[in-house]
């Protein structure tokens, strides 16, 4: 990627990692529109979110809430709280994630690894998605400690800046050459983050926004989702980051097709997660109808090797009616058709 920023070829912080994730061309057609990747499961942890993670801490300690031997709490459905946790550890800051089971047990996993305390809103086990619920108990625990902050993702403004340098390693890796920009809407740091900024670089691009059905941001029915740490859920506000005025065009893809979607971009060699198979999925059906020559340009906000107990696990797609060997069978034979094309 000519004129793309370049890091240090040694670093001293995990953090000096972040950014600087490549892009892959995944499809294209018979008219030269090609879908790109945005793999920004280069980044450490595996995921887009360190970016903003980062962002929110810097952001804290700026404006002298957070100070040496502080503590960060924070609610977290995985890939924020991983963030976090490499932030807390660099920093010398504690860490609190407030979690529920629908997370994905690596990401559980990792957080703990990596030195975090995990406080789980309930301890039935079940995979209810508790985002609310979550939010709450974070806010309450913040609430008048000293040299303690909630950094409260949803709501956090630095939570967007934290994206701006997506805006500009696209915009430098492309000489500027960006049709469609499409990407997953939870807290909508990422999308509306990423097209602000890209804003202030070019313009005549469509920014195009996916949340799972069942997710209200882009209206309803509400109902479970299995995606995790994207959408909007039942009972949860609509986070101040999601700037509407920045989206174009608002989608939803269910569950069954974004995890086909996972499962068949991984016969091609790539893993990627549930929400970004959502993103892959609407990209892919619309590539071939977009004018000829387009560069869309899609957001993969974490990969799959989060997902081994999941995704891409039989038995639990099976046990939860998410298996869907045609759904999987057509996405392959749009693979197979577009990437011949390239």
């Amino acid at each position: 990627m000519p004129g793309a920023p370049q890091r240090p070829a040694v670093v001293s912080r995990v953090s000096d990692l972040i950014g600087c994730t490549p892009l892959l061309e995944l499809a294209r057609t018979e008219t030269g529109s090609r879908l790109l990747l945005k793999l920004e499961m280069f980044n450490p942890t595996g995921t887009a979110k360190i970016r903003m993670a980062r962002a929110m801490v810097t952001a804290a300690e700026q404006a002298g809430e957070l100070g040496p031997g502080g503590r960060i709490i924070e609610s977290t459905s995985g890939n924020t709280g991983l963030g976090l946790a490499v932030i807390a550890a660099e920093r010398g800051y504690t860490f609190t994630a407030v979690v529920d089971h629908h997370a994905c047990a690596d990401k559980l996993r990792g957080m703990k690894a990596l030195g975090t305390e995990l406080v789980y809103v309930d301890e039935d086990g079940t995979e209810e998605l508790a985002t609310a619920a979550r939010e709450e108990l974070a806010e309450d625990m913040a609430r008048g400690q000293e040299n303690t902050v909630f950094t409260e993702q949803h709501n956090n403004p630095a939570n967007g800046v934290g994206y701006f340098p997506v805006a500009h390693e696209l915009h430098e890796a492309l000489d500027g050459r960006i049709d469609v920009l499409i990407g997953a809407v939870g807290t909508g740091g990422a999308l509306c983050g990423t097209s602000r900024e890209l804003n202030k670089l070019m313009s005549g691009f469509t920014v195009i926004g996916v949340e799972p059905k069942g997710s209200i941001a882009f209206g309803g029915p509400a109902h479970d989702y299995y995606q995790s740490g994207t959408g909007t859920p039942e009972g949860a506000e609509i986070g101040a980051l999601v700037d509407f005025a920045l989206i174009d065009e608002g989608v939803k893809v269910g569950d069954v097709e974004a995890f086909a979607t996972c499962r068949a971009v991984a016969r091609t060699g790539l893993l990627i997660g549930g929400s970004a198979g959502g993103v892959v999925h609407e990209a892919l059906t619309r590539l071939s109808s977009l004018p000829p020559g387009t560069t869309m340009v899609a957001l993969v906000n974490d990969g799959g090797e989060k997902y081994m107990d999941t995704v891409f696990d039989d038995d639990w797609m099976q046990a939860r009616d998410l298996l869907d060997p045609e759904a999987e069978r057509e996405i392959d034979e749009l693979l197979t058709k577009l990437r011949g094309n390239r």
